[in-house]
């Protein structure tokens, strides 16, 4: 099972969005997109926005969205 789940990631994308308001991801693929796309940006040299010693880039993009580091917008 991974950690945190799909499920997980997406209450906190979510989590600052009224009620009555559309989600600002509302499936798996967001949450993947959203992801590999902030470990290719820490491939390509940004700096990482958690404890990164040890952690694959994905990983670290993980964590990242799970401790609210890095937001997904909407509409991309």
């Amino acid at each position: 099972m991974l950690h945190p789940s799909y499920s997980d990631l997406m209450k906190v994308v979510n989590r600052e969005v009224e009620q009555g308001e559309a989600p600002v991801v509302s499936s798996r693929y967001s949450i993947v997109m959203a992801t590999s796309r902030r470990a290719r940006q820490i491939i390509a040299g940004e700096d990482a926005l958690v404890d990164s010693k040890d952690k694959k880039p994905l990983s670290v993009a993980v964590e990242e969205l799970n401790q609210g580091k890095i937001k997904i917008l909407g509409g991309e």
